[in-house]
């Protein structure tokens, strides 16, 4: 079961290893790699974090804030970007066996898509977070970005 503690893997400092696909939409159009930092802290006891990403290769930052509901046990995580001065619709979901499935609906270039974050991988040292988007209601997706954190030499977490 999610619990507000799901994320506190995720408080501190990291390195982040991102690929994401040239085209979000085609599951056959080629990778781009590059690097990231990102910094995470706690809010209301473990049960909110924020989050700053920094692309210097894309000329960007998002952050993300994350909020559990403590009535439906579900986490909102809610994305910021740094480019449009946007925040998105949230994707919603929950950790379960230590991972977590989040999804939403948005758009991306006009298109009406489904998306799923996925949380895998999950420990002190390292995570796995994935995006995907479904343009048939979540029949079939197309992971279009995928981000491998990982500690920065001498860092502990959290």
């Amino acid at each position: 079961m999610s619990s507000p503690h799901d994320f506190d893997f995720f408080h501190g400092d990291w390195k982040v290893v991102n690929r994401r696909r040239t085209d979000f939409h085609d599951p056959d159009s080629g990778w781009e790699e590059f690097p990231a930092t990102s910094r995470c802290r706690p809010l209301f006891d473990g049960a909110a974090n924020v989050d700053e990403i920094d692309m210097p290769h894309l000329g960007a930052k998002g952050a993300t804030l994350r909020l559990f509901d403590r009535e439906t046990e579900q986490w909102s995580l809610n994305w910021a970007a740094s480019r449009s001065g946007k925040l998105y619709p949230p994707v919603t979901g929950r950790f379960e066996g230590g991972r977590g499935e989040f999804y939403g609906d948005d758009t991306h270039d006009g298109k009406d898509v489904r998306v799923r974050f996925v949380w895998a991988d999950v420990s002190p040292a390292g995570a796995r977070w994935e995006q995907a988007f479904s343009v048939d209601g979540g029949q079939t997706w197309v992971t279009n970005w995928t981000m491998d954190f990982s500690r920065p030499s001498g860092t502990p977490g959290g």
